[in-house]
């Protein structure tokens, strides 16, 4: 199938941290009042209005911290809309905008769900569950080029078949592009511009709205040169593709980020890559029994974080992240039974999250005692039990 086109739009920046003092604005004979003063510390999003040195300016987009008198060149955050004069009261920083910034739009939960593996179920099998949207793993490599895991190209196979019966259901999707093993993107696009292009086909395929990026293992997460040409990459991509969500979904420790997941988050800042989700996977600790108070402070690991390297605040850092959890048993034999996803969601939802999704679907049955297999959860629940409580997110 023909590639759809794209046209390129303007390009995101990321947050400076860096607050320019509002200078006193200059005398005009402009007909048009000044907006507010633009204020350090206070969300815009597009189509807000703010004033500085005797101009007014536009967002285009959600920003924070970044001064409109050096933001406003033609792919920046800020459109100078000419000279102004006088005062009008400034936007009430307390009032919730009309469109929320783009990290801090909550996503519909979606599952992940395997096309290609553990007798994946029919969409239509899912409709009673609520869910609406599903994250389809994986898209891996064939050289630079990406196909799905199994299939040699993204068009055609039974991943494609599957999604096309998800929208026919209604609902949307996220490919994922990554996983723990298998040949990657991120290894094998030699440049931040080719793994882009690589991306943008995915994008591109799909019409998607978001894109979810799953960094793992020594090849890619644990790999600094392909861990920061995936970072580059979703800057390019925020740049091409302003109103696509790019997630990235990786590994941690029941405390927060290990380091190289700390170091992830420090090079998606210096390189101002823009990214608005950063989702964690709590599990796999090596051991332990309580799953919901280990989820917890993973999440709240990692949200100090974000505070720390961004400047955020609390709200602020959590409208940026999102869980990942694992359904039943863990490869490590952990469990997470339905009771505790509950506990998960409502704890996720308390905090305004942006994203919540579980591996997997493919699980999502019952087998009490079954182990950690493709196709249950080894443990005893109701058929798509956690698909139905994540819905409720």
């Amino acid at each position: 199938m023909k590639l759809r086109s794209k046209l390129l739009t303007v390009a995101a920046v990321a947050v400076t941290g860096i607050g320019l003092a509002v200078l006193p604005m200059a005398a005009s004979n402009a007909a048009e009042a000044c907006a507010g003063a633009w204020s350090a510390s206070q969300v815009y999003v597009a189509n807000n209005t703010a004033s500085q040195s005797g101009h007014n300016y536009r967002a285009k987009w959600w920003t924070q911290n970044e001064s409109p008198a050096t933001h406003s060149g033609q792919w920046d955050v800020w459109a100078d809309q000419g000279a102004c004069g006088g005062t009008t009261p400034p936007d009430d920083p307390t009032t919730p905008p009309d469109n929320p910034p783009p990290g801090g739009t909550k996503m519909a939960s979606a599952p992940y769900v395997y096309p290609g593996w553990g007798n994946p179920p029919a969409p239509s099998t899912l409709t009673g569950t609520g869910i609406r949207s599903y994250t389809i793993a994986f898209v891996l490599a064939n050289g630079c080029n990406p196909v799905w895991d199994g299939e040699g190209g993204l068009t055609g196979g039974v991943h494609a078949s599957w999604i096309n019966a998800a929208k026919a259901a209604g609902a949307s999707i996220v490919p994922s592009i990554g996983g723990w093993q298998g040949n990657k993107l991120g290894p094998n696009c030699s440049t931040p511009d080719a793994l882009a292009g690589a991306y943008q086909k995915v994008i591109d395929a799909f019409g998607l709205q978001a894109i979810d990026i799953d960094i793992e293992n020594t090849d890619e997460f644990e790999n600094t040169v392909v861990a920061d040409r995936i970072v580059d990459a979703l800057k390019i991509v925020k740049q091409r593709n302003p109103s696509v969500k790019t997630i990235l979904t990786f590994g941690t420790s029941p405390t927060g980020p290990n380091y190289y997941g700390s170091r992830l988050i420090d090079q998606a800042k210096a390189k101002g890559a823009n990214i608005d989700i950063f989702t964690q996977m709590p599990f796999d600790f090596g051991g332990g029994g309580d799953m919901y108070g280990a989820t917890v402070g993973a999440t709240e690991g990692l949200k100090n974080k974000l505070k720390s390297t961004f400047g955020w605040s609390d709200a602020t850092a959590y409208a940026h992240m999102g869980i990942s959890g694992m359904n039943g048993l863990s490869d490590q034999q952990e469990k997470t039974d339905p009771a505790t996803w509950t506990r998960i969601r409502d704890y996720a939802k308390s905090k305004g999250l942006a994203r919540f999704t579980f591996w997997a679907v493919n699980r999502d049955r019952p087998c009490p005692g079954g182990g950690v297999v493709s196709d249950c959860s080894g443990i005893d629940q109701s058929v798509w039990q956690f698909t139905s409580i994540s819905a409720g997110f």
